[in-house]
C-alpha cells in the first residue's frame, strides 16, 4: 500500500472520543514545587533584593498563583463535568 499525504473526508476514520483526565494532581505538585522555592528564597531575601535579584521571588509568588488558580479552574471543571 502507498503511503498518501492526503485523505479524502469519506477515507478518514472518526475521531476518538476525549480521555477524561484529573490534572489537579500534577498542578498541586507544580504550585508545591514553586512555593517550596519561594519559601527557600525567603531566607535570602535581604541579600538578593540588594543585588537587584528581587524578581526571582516575584516568580516563585506568581507561580504560586497561577497554579492556585488553575486548581480552582480544574476542580471546577470536573465538578461541571460530573452533573
Amino acid at each position: 500500500m502507498p503511503l498518501r499525504l492526503w485523505l479524502k473526508d469519506s477515507e478518514r476514520r472518526p475521531n476518538p472520543a476525549p480521555v477524561q483526565t484529573d490534572d489537579r494532581a500534577p498542578m498541586l505538585l507544580g504550585t508545591v514545587g514553586w512555593l517550596a522555592a519561594l519559601i527557600t528564597l525567603l531566607f535570602f531575601a535581604g541579600p538578593m533584593i540588594e543585588g537587584g535579584n528581587r524578581w526571582w521571588l516575584l516568580t516563585c509568588a506568581i507561580g504560586v498563583a497561577l497554579g492556585l488558580a488553575g486548581l480552582v479552574y480544574a476542580h471546577l471543571k470536573r465538578r461541571r463535568a460530573r452533573r
